[in-house]
């Protein structure tokens, strides 16, 4: 088998050795681990054909991965060492910029942050913007990815125009079009989106562009509560509309942190327990951002929606007060035992997920810090754990389970998800068994069967394959 792979990849497509595999071994947390078989780095299309179909042929898994940079473990091989890691990275290209369709076609493996260059060379943006320098686009568009714009451009899926696939017997279906427009029977691209690599392997996209924004403006505004942070938002949305790019939820226990780590001061002259990071943006430069702005939060002052704000008056400060957000997630890294987690609810039911999700962390673990932030706009907030004062970060790991599941059954009983831009993976199979309905898993349970008969795409992921299970 092995030998076969490199006939097809060569010598530099193909890692055999253990050093060599083991940045495809673990993923970016380092809490979800296993051993490949081998890890193939195929260059082309016809190269991931041939893979796929040899392993097809000897019923041998095949673990798609990008950067790595999902929290579900949907990237890594299981434990087993006999599965075939299929990293992307070779695969890099962006084949063709056609700014008049306003689109991009790029290979899988192309990192995002190219992608957004070369849309910004062009005076065009990709919108799709969440940490880390590794995110591939194959791995974006396989979770689904949302991030801090959601609010104004969508998740992954909508930004996607065609996409080229790799099915689980070698076939490679080009779906590569740049129709805007298009009713000819069903989206088929859709079916790959977010299914994480179990159905095919994303090999190419065509994906869409937008208008650069030619002005911008950067608020951090202090405000009481998460539901005065929600009649912010719904006052900046009414005078603005799409112009309100990002709104960010930033508590006082995540801004702590962040002081603290990157040795910087407290953006206010008082202390709030809790802040937003409004972010807005046009690509007129007619539209006069800066006085709408100010406008909004005046008003939101003069009514008590708002206790203080700091406006951005250049492109430095405007990075600096993002770095106020940014940096909440890079200081939980470094805390031990710090827990993730990814859910999503209504809106208008921020306010009750946040007091409910915390008082069912306080009553299970006393002491323990809610880390509450995020994506405010779009209802995605990140309920984060730290261990509590005391406490050894192993013990606090050992709760991981029962206070993710307490976080979850809040959600879902607000109407909300399990899973918001993190995909499913390994970590919430679980969770699926719990909250999605029986017919839907047992539709996705047909769709990979139809798909993917052999069950080699990703094995373990997302779905149940025993019938059973469903």
């Amino acid at each position: 088998m092995i030998t076969k792979l490199r006939d097809i990849v060569g010598p530099r497509g193909l890692l055999t050795d253990p050093d060599d595999m083991a940045p495809w071994s673990q993923d970016l947390l380092k809490v979800h681990h296993g051993e490949p078989l081998v890890v193939v780095r195929p260059a082309d299309v016809t190269e991931v054909s041939r893979v796929v179909a040899l392993c097809a042929e000897a019923r041998i898994g095949v673990v798609p991965a990008g950067g790595k940079t999902g929290f579900c473990g949907g990237a890594i091989p299981r434990g087993s060492g006999q599965e075939v890691v299929l990293a992307l990275d070779r695969m890099r290209a962006i084949r063709d910029i056609d700014r008049l369709a306003r689109c991009v076609t790029v290979e899988s493996g192309c990192p995002l942050v190219e992608v957004q260059e070369a849309a910004r060379a062009t005076g065009c943006l990709f919108p799709i913007a969440h940490g880390g320098l590794s995110s591939q686009i194959g791995g974006n568009l396989a979770t689904n990815a949302g991030g801090n714009t959601v609010l104004r451009y969508g998740m992954a899926r909508e930004l996607v125009l065609g996409l080229e696939v790799v099915l689980a017997d070698g076939r490679v279906w080009n779906g590569l079009r740049k129709l805007r427009k298009s009713n000819a029977g069903y989206d088929l691209k859709q079916m790959f989106i977010g299914s994480e690599g179990s159905l095919g392997v994303i090999t190419a996209a065509v994906l869409r562009l937008l208008p650069e924004p030619r002005s911008r403006e950067t608020a951090l505004v202090a405000v009481s509560s998460p539901a005065a942070a929600l009649c912010l938002l719904d006052r900046f949305q009414d005078a603005l509309g799409e112009a309100v790019t990002a709104f960010e939820l930033i508590p006082r226990s995540g801004l702590d942190l962040d002081i603290a780590r990157r040795g910087v001061a407290e953006p206010f002259a008082a202390r709030h327990t809790w802040q937003v990071l409004v972010d807005l943006g046009h690509a007129s430069r007619h539209f006069d951002l800066r006085s709408a702005m100010e406008e909004v939060i005046s008003a939101a002052l003069d009514v008590g929606e708002a206790a203080d704000a700091i406006l951005a008056s250049s492109e430095v400060q405007r990075l600096a007060l993002w770095a106020f957000r940014e940096g909440l997630a890079l200081a939980q890294i470094e805390v031990p035992g710090n827990l993730k987690n990814d859910t999503a609810v209504p809106v208008s039911a921020v306010p009750a997920f946040i007091e409910e999700a915390s008082a069912a962390i306080e009553s299970l673990v006393p002491g323990a810090v809610p880390i509450p932030f995020g994506h405010v706009g779009d209802g995605n907030i990140h309920m984060n754990v730290n261990t509590p004062a005391g406490m050894a970060a192993v013990d606090f790991v050992d709760r991981w389970s029962d206070l993710t599941e307490a976080i979850e059954a809040v959600a879902v009983a607000h109407g909300g998800s399990f899973s918001a831009e993190h995909g499913i993976g390994v970590s919430k199979l679980r969770a699926a068994a719990r909250y999605l309905p029986r017919i839907e898993r047992e539709m996705m349970y047909r769709l990979k069967q139809t798909l993917d008969p052999a069950d080699i795409m990703n094995p373990g992921k997302v779905v149940a394959f025993d019938p059973v299970g469903v």
